[in-house]
């Protein structure tokens, strides 16, 4: 049980990061109406903020809300998130190159990331098939349809989920309870970092959400031969109920509405794979014997 100590403890170091983040924010702030050549008179007209409130907040001292921010950032021509993320200032190359790929059309992101993974990043196909990635929502098939294929392949069958609490000392759920979402993706990321420097050769099943984390997700489609296992919703719930899983069966229709939500934002994320096996309606030997033509190819 948390004693007093314990939890003065813990306000004082929130309070402590709460206090350095405002002190980044302001001088962020200050350090962007510098580059503009804007005196805090003239920002403080444009944005409808006081001078004063502004003199407060560039100092560190002000606990400023999201829509005087947002009214700060555009008087300064500037996106909030500019602002407000965590971590070191970009450097200019990066914020350059973000400006010249924000005004490529959808259809050439795609192929402005091939040529940057092709040249700064991802290895080459043929390496990259050596250690296979299988992606896709719980109930996909990833473990069953991994296992037996890594038997065949004569390679570890790793499951990025145990790595986790490998990595984290707990098990899965806990890690939510304990330490929230942020811990979880760093754990995740550690975890895979950890699996790609230690097995050259693999099948590797990850978790659902990964592809939600783009610097994870980006290093697992620049370091392994990725395959997505589709189903529609009503195959992921009915799968997940016969592993023994009654849980979704609470508020079966509300389940299936957040299942249907989650896999439309996912979509065009999964679809990032090398390869895609759909197995919707078939037997565990039918996506298995797709899944291996198509490694064999």
């Amino acid at each position: 049980m948390a004693t007093r100590t314990d939890t003065a403890k813990k306000h004082r170091r929130a309070e402590d990061g709460e206090g350095e983040y405002l002190r980044t924010l302001g001088e962020r702030i200050r350090a962007a109406r510098a580059r503009r050549g804007m005196t805090r008179k003239i920002l403080a007209r444009d944005s409808g903020v006081s001078e004063r409130y502004l003199a407060q907040l560039e100092s560190g001292l002000g606990n400023i809300s999201i829509v005087l921010l947002r009214q700060i950032a555009r008087a300064m021509g500037l996106p909030v998130s500019d602002l407000v993320r965590d971590g070191p200032d970009r450097p200019v190359e990066l914020t350059l190159l973000i400006q010249t790929l924000a005004r490529l059309s959808p259809k050439d992101f795609a192929q402005a990331r091939n040529l940057l993974t092709k040249n700064f990043g991802a290895a080459a196909e043929h390496e990259r098939r050596h250690r296979i990635a299988l992606i896709g929502l719980r109930g996909a098939g990833k473990s069953t349809l991994g296992m037996k294929l890594a038997k065949e392949l004569r390679v570890p069958f790793v499951e990025l989920d145990r790595e986790i609490e490998r990595e984290s000392g707990t098990r899965l759920g806990e890690i939510f309870d304990l330490y929230g979402q942020a811990a979880y993706r760093r754990y995740e990321r550690r975890a895979l970092e950890n699996v790609i420097a230690q097995y050259d050769r693999a099948v590797i099943a990850t978790g659902g959400s990964i592809v939600s984390e783009p610097a994870t997700f980006d290093l697992l489609l620049s370091a392994c031969y990725t395959i997505w296992l589709s189903a529609v919703p009503e195959e992921h719930m009915n799968r997940v109920i016969a592993q023994g899983d009654y849980r979704p069966m609470a508020d079966n229709e509300a389940a299936m509405d957040d299942l249907r939500r989650i896999l439309d934002g996912r979509n065009a994320l999964y679809g990032k794979a090398d390869a895609t096996v759909a197995t919707t309606g078939k037997t565990v030997e039918q996506s298995y014997g797709e899944l291996r033509s198509l490694i064999r190819s």
